[in-house]
């Protein structure tokens, strides 16, 4: 079985299986950074924060999610969510083309409804049921069950790029987007971005994620902590998560490209499992 996703997954690779993933591309007038792993993130950083003009960004093409199912017999997808990008659509579109040429083949196309943290807890899922050796259909009814016990939250110093892409609404992100106060939310279940308030210190951030996950269900299970170069920040919410959850399996990664760009420097993205 291969796993392929957009890099909106904040992951590279996965030990010991077949796994790929297809780059989205940040934009401005004067340049585009393709989100592959040659990517140099602090660098695009740098040039965005000095940058005046619009930026946006661009799913992957039908022809790169092809390319990517290209040799395989049974494959799992995951997306970033269809209701803020139309990488889900391509896909749906290139596993269509494939199936044409390949009638025999097993492809699978999950929304994930969400981005980052949360598809890293889906796919780490996802590896755990490919590698037990269940069939195809199995898998699939298995991952599906469980994207309904998992959650992602956020805090953002910055909301400068959801905002000029339609992401997030203009008179919240005005009302909230103050010096040094960390703007929280979290994924809707329709898989949109939901701004729920402020905070304004870590020690603030952090008892936040926490309230947030105990009223989502979390009892102790996986959480993955995905940051914008903000490792220092990421650590102080495993360290939390750990004195209360001893038990818990707590995983930090840092940002892709397309991740980076929407949380911008410091943000930090928690998702874990529910009840």
């Amino acid at each position: 079985m291969r796993i392929v996703a957009d890099s909106s997954c904040d992951l590279y690779e996965m030990e010991g299986l077949d796994f790929r993933t297809v780059p989205l591309t940040i934009y401005t007038d004067e340049r585009s950074f393709l989100d592959e792993p040659s990517l140099k993130v602090t660098d695009m950083l740098d040039y965005l924060e000095n940058y005046r003009g619009r930026s946006y960004t661009s799913c992957p093409s039908i022809d790169a999610w092809h390319e990517a199912f290209r040799g395989a017999d049974e494959i799992f997808v995951m997306t970033v969510t269809s209701a803020l990008s139309g990488s889900y659509n391509s896909a749906l579109s290139a596993a269509d083309m494939y199936r044409e040429e390949n009638p025999d083949v097993k492809i699978s196309i999950i929304d994930s409804l969400s981005t980052g943290g949360e598809e890293i807890v889906l796919l780490l899922k996802l590896a755990e049921l490919v590698n037990s050796g269940a069939d195809f259909e199995t898998v699939d009814r298995q991952i599906r069950e469980y994207q309904k016990h998992t959650r992602l939250f956020f805090a953002f110093i910055s909301l400068h790029n959801l905002t000029q892409n339609g992401r997030v609404n203009k008179t919240v992100a005005a009302a909230l987007s103050v010096l040094r106060i960390s703007v929280t939310g979290t994924a809707s279940e329709e898989g949109k971005i939901s701004v729920t308030g402020k905070a304004r210190g870590e020690k603030k951030v952090i008892a936040n994620f926490l309230n947030d996950m105990k009223e989502a269900g979390y009892a102790g299970g996986r959480v993955v902590i995905t940051h914008t170069e903000n490792e220092e920040g990421a650590q102080h919410m495993k360290d939390a998560v750990l004195q209360e959850y001893p038990q818990a399996e707590v995983l930090i990664y840092p940002t892709r490209g397309l991740c980076s760009y929407y949380m911008e420097r410091k943000g930090i993205v928690v998702a874990c499992e529910t009840a």
